[in-house]
């Protein structure tokens, strides 16, 4: 049998001489054998080797890259690498959080716990699971009645299950100008038309919303005035009672999402304090716990409750009763709290590090955001930024991905600051800063 050693020099000398590049992913373990026809224990050793030589990173569900290496500066449009570092998703993790929820999971294995957990539940959960949510979702100026919890599968059915009850196919839903992408592809697999409607500093215009409602009436409005993705504005206290207050008069009902809300320790009441009888409130908790954890939340007024219970029972957007009883414990036990206040602090030092490498930048983000909008320098279009990051091994978001209907996207771009460990952020965030201190055209293409 090869010595797994040699393999490995001669795999590290590839990577030395720039046959194998920094981000370039080596075959899976066992084609890798089959090539060089050893055993698969070999190979596994050589892949040992080289990354505790610190040539190569192993990346849990994609594979085992070449490690990225200080890199000399270079032009923009550089020849295209694998995206390495992901600054599209925005799916926060912090350390101390898999303790926290390993603790809480000890109650769901005894086996009479468990049989319930892994039966039936509707959309209107178990009455523990409705007062756990209630309190989870309590917010200055709003007590969520417990009898009026509904759940979903996460919060995106959620969002869907609000948009059905709310908006009849070939309806019209009114959004902010730039809106989350999910509600976009809701709204067209609902047959359902997305209004973009005007927004300022301070967020949605209530002008504008009636502008749009007296073109042609409006269904429903979907709007997040806290943390607004993607711009990651507030809306203040004074517009959420002028919104409450076009609400009102145009006789329309409005989707609150909150899924952000949970960040911000200062943040105004909901919307759904000010127009208590025409808001469905939207949440979930996989920002605030996992990405894998799916359970969504919907509080629609009295009047509402029967026609969104219906759409997510007609949706199958019911939730998983493991999850529900799960979610419910680690409510009642101050887990979500714990994790929660970690995830605060983890936000505002992620946004202090985008404050420092990125100073300078039309970068607009709140001080404990998980994501920002940057306006970027007018020689830059927001596709060609994209493009020249993900050849330095960095994945962004163009502003068109956000925009509600035909209007023209800005120059802008979105960085989900969540996913990346902060050194590496802080690399990212560097390599940005030196493409857009550059030009497009730094390199001329064939």
């Amino acid at each position: 049998m090869e010595d797994f050693r040699r393999i490995a020099d001669e795999v590290a000398a590839a990577i030395a001489a720039g046959r194998l590049r920094p981000g370039d992913r080596l075959p899976p373990q066992r084609a890798f054998a089959r090539r060089r026809r050893i055993a698969g224990s070999t190979a596994s050793r050589v892949y040992r080797e080289l990354g505790r030589r610190g040539l190569v990173v192993g990346e849990v569900g994609r594979g085992t890259f070449v490690r990225a290496a200080e890199r000399a500066p270079a032009p923009a449009l550089a020849e295209p690498a694998g995206a390495r570092v992901d600054l599209e998703l925005s799916q926060p993790a912090v350390p101390e959080q898999n303790a926290l929820l390993a603790a809480g999971m000890e109650r769901l294995l005894r086996p009479d716990v468990l049989n319930a957990a892994l039966g039936p539940v509707g959309v209107a959960g178990t009455a523990a699971a409705r007062e756990a949510a209630a309190a989870l979702l309590t917010a200055p100026g709003l007590r969520p009645d417990p009898s009026r919890v509904l759940f979903a599968g996460n919060g995106r059915q959620a969002i869907a299950g609000a948009v059905a009850a709310l908006v009849p196919p070939g309806g019209r839903l009114a959004v902010e100008a730039l809106t989350y992408p999910v509600v976009k592809g809701v709204a067209a697999r609902l047959g359902v038309t997305l209004v973009p409607v005007a927004a300022d500093e301070h967020g949605l215009r209530p002008d504008a919303l009636a502008d749009a409602h007296r073109a042609a009436p409006l269904g429903a409005l979907y709007v997040q005035p806290t943390l607004h993705n993607p711009c990651g504005t507030t809306m203040p206290w004074r517009r959420r009672v002028e919104i409450a207050g076009a609400l009102e008069r145009l006789g329309l009902n409005a989707i609150e999402d909150r899924v952000w809300a949970f960040l911000p320790a200062d943040a105004p009441p909901p919307l759904a304090s000010a127009a208590a009888g025409r808001t469905v409130l939207v949440d979930s908790l996989s920002k605030r716990l996992a990405p894998g954890l799916t359970l969504g939340f919907a509080v629609p007024p009295a009047g509402l409750a029967g026609r969104v219970a219906a759409a997510l029972r007609s949706g199958g957007w019911g939730p998983a009763r493991f999850a529900l009883d799960a979610a419910t414990g680690w409510i009642s036990d101050g887990t979500v709290d714990a994790v929660v206040r970690a995830k605060r602090a983890d936000a505002a030092a992620r946004r202090r590090i985008v404050a420092e490498r990125l100073a300078g930048a039309a970068v607009r983000s709140a001080p404990c955001s998980y994501f920002c909008w940057w306006d970027l320098p007018p020689r830059w279009r927001a596709e060609t930024f994209v493009a020249a990051a993900a050849r330095r091994g960095i994945a962004v978001t163009p502003a068109a991905a956000f925009v509600a209907g035909a209007g023209a996207a800005p120059r802008a771009v979105r960085l989900g600051l969540a996913s990346p460990p902060l050194d590496a952020l802080a690399r990212a965030l560097d390599v940005l800063a030196e493409i857009a201190a550059g030009a497009p055209d730094d390199v001329p293409v064939d």
